[in-house]
């Protein structure tokens, strides 16, 4: 077996591998919101997260911004829970993988929300989040 090869099953399974980490911290944020586990919640966060809506705007063109320590409080008060529904109907899509970024859509019968994510030192986490209801 030749280098070349192996070297490119190596980076195959590096993609993998990163996409599957990728999928398990948009689980962390969406399943995270919904069970009002705050722990989840902060796992997938990046402290500088970017939280925007045109949905529940203070006004018509305006936009809805939340942080990551305003979304992990709301989360422990358990705000995802009231939104929930029986059938959530995630689904993550990993659109597109470069190095250290990523974006992501994950869809729901709750939310549809365009993410953008940063490998850290601790892993991916979400950087940015643009989202509307359904």
């Amino acid at each position: 077996m030749d280098r070349g090869y192996r070297s490119g099953v190596a980076e195959e399974e590096s993609k993998v591998a990163d996409r599957d980490a990728i999928v398990r911290v948009a689980l962390d944020y969406f399943e995270g919101w919904f069970d009002g586990d705050a722990a989840r919640m902060e796992r997938a966060l990046h402290p500088d997260l970017a939280k925007r809506s045109p949905d529940d705007a203070p006004a018509p063109g305006e936009l809805e911004k939340l942080t990551a320590r305003e979304m992990i409080e709301a989360t422990a008060k358990g705000v995802g829970k009231t939104r929930d529904v029986p059938d959530r109907g995630i689904e993550v899509e990993v659109e597109h993988v470069h190095r250290e970024i990523a974006n992501v859509t994950v869809r729901s019968a709750v939310y549809v929300e365009y993410l953008h994510l940063v490998r850290t030192g601790e892993g991916w986490k979400i950087i940015n989040a643009l989202w509307q209801h359904p």
